[in-house]
């Protein structure tokens, strides 16, 4: 599972960027405002992604901080709207604001990103005004934690109920036998897995 990316920035192209690492360089897909605040090519660069895998596609989507990734993942969650489309979305607002254009329903304001119409701009309302508002990165997880949720989201679970599955497989693997990081890291992913079906 992808979390993250850290490695040399090779070439920046609009929302294109190449990201050298490990002797890999990775074509990600980011929005224009994050490729922004992106250092000089030839720095080192911590990249947030997202893997988008159908059968006859796969696209690496990278953020500069979760808080983007998570507004990324509540966009496509809309009817209608596809991770291109969601980038899109990102390349023409802020985070800030998105989130007030939504609570204040102001569908012009939304409408000024380049290629959201009204239809959209009234679906993004309807579906995530409230929604993204005052949401914590990390909701205080420790970082192990945090990465198996954002593993189980990009698996197409809810965070929330992501969050619950790891936290009880987190206690029930407390009663154990100390494990070293990667193992223990194993286990809580595979009981989260079997907890969310409900097993």
């Amino acid at each position: 599972m992808f979390n993250s990316l850290r490695g040399i920035l090779t070439a920046r192209m609009g929302e294109t960027v190449y990201l050298a690492t490990g002797g890999i360089e990775w074509d990600i897909t980011v929005p224009l405002l994050d490729s922004e605040q992106l250092p000089p090519v030839g720095s080192e660069v911590r990249l947030v992604v997202w893997l988008y895998h159908r059968e006859d596609q796969m696209k690496l989507f990278g953020f500069t901080t979760e808080k983007r990734r998570e507004t990324f993942l509540e966009l496509i969650k809309v009817e209608g709207v596809g991770p291109r489309q969601a980038i899109k979305i990102l390349s023409g607002i802020s985070d800030e604001d998105l989130e007030a254009a939504l609570e204040k329903e102001d569908v012009l304001r939304l409408q000024e990103v380049p290629g959201l119409g009204k239809k959209t701009a009234q679906k993004l309302i309807l579906s995530l005004k409230g929604k993204l508002v005052g949401t914590p990165q990390k909701e205080g997880l420790p970082p192990l934690h945090e990465d198996l949720v954002v593993a189980l989201t990009n698996m197409g679970y809810d965070r929330r109920a992501a969050q619950e599955a790891v936290l009880q497989a987190n206690r029930e693997l407390q009663d154990g036998a100390p494990l070293a990081q990667e193992e223990r890291e194993k286990r809580l992913f595979k009981r989260a897995i079997l907890i969310l079906s409900g097993e």
